[in-house]
């Protein structure tokens, strides 16, 4: 919940409040290794911890770091593919319907209705709630119908009337896959991992620095910043339909109006 409202965010909020846990975390180290009553407590505990250490949690928070941007930029390749796919499936589907024999206006007239829905119903439906749009349901079932007419098969033979349905498919299956990335919400554990290995790493920091304030709030800095930008544009990856790096349906409007105008 605490990670979907973050993502809700614009940029620039989402960056400032990354800083702000940061910030907070940075002045109370800060002020328990230099204020009079918990100094003493605070360096008697980082007698004898040497540099080395701060590799120890930092190696963890690398790998960890390292598979979360992982796992969110695959998500967006694959979403960037299947919506390439929809897009190459639907004019599959156009081309076919042109160079069957028969008349398939009908089905065509369906594919307008169903890319024109996706556009325009279903593309805001998940940007808004990860959910699909029902309009463009029915006209894919009304495509399928259509696609899988026995009189094609009749009229347009056997062969075409068989990767005009399997493109059809296709389209169906690109879909299904859009709309389970769409819907699969961001695991909040990795997220909160993350976090506690950050604050660990920052510990051990103010630690092997207990002695040196201004090297101690130098490097506390250096090292926030670096976080900070790191988890940043991370999540700006995270959800592929819905944020500020979201992927759009233009490639779905310029194919239908590419249909439309007959430059396919």
């Amino acid at each position: 919940m605490i990670l979907g409202l973050w993502l809700d965010q614009p940029v620039w909020l989402m960056f400032t409040l990354v800083a702000g846990v940061f910030l907070t975390v940075c002045l109370v180290l800060s002020l328990l290794t230099n204020l009079p009553w918990t100094r003493g407590g605070i360096r008697l505990l980082a007698t004898g911890i040497v540099p080395p250490y701060i590799g120890v949690v930092a190696v963890l928070l690398a790998l960890l770091t390292g598979f979360v941007a992982n796992d969110a930029w695959e998500r967006q390749r694959q979403a960037s593919r299947v919506l390439q796919a929809e897009r190459s499936h639907a004019l599959a589907v156009y081309d076919l319907s042109i160079a069957s024999a028969p008349d398939m206006s009908g089905l065509r007239t369906s594919l307008f209705a169903y890319l024109d829905a996706v556009v325009k119903e279903e593309w805001p439906s998940m940007a808004a709630t990860g959910a699909s749009a029902p309009a463009a349901g029915q006209a894919l079932g009304r495509l399928l119908q259509s696609a899988a007419d026995p009189r094609t098969a009749a009229e347009a033979g056997e062969a075409t009337h068989a990767a005009l349905l399997e493109a059809v498919m296709q389209l169906r299956s690109a879909r299904s896959e859009r709309l389970a990335l769409s819907a699969a919400r961001s695991d909040e554990s990795k997220w909160l991992t993350l976090l506690v290995l950050a604050v660990l790493t920052l510990t051990a920091i103010a630690l092997v620095h207990a002695e040196r304030p201004f090297a101690q709030a130098t490097t506390l800095f250096l090292f926030s910043a670096a976080m900070v930008t790191t988890l940043g544009v991370v999540a700006l990856h995270e959800r592929p339909f819905d944020g500020p790096l979201a992927l759009s349906s233009e490639p779905i409007r310029l194919a239908r109006a590419a249909m439309e105008a007959g430059g396919r």
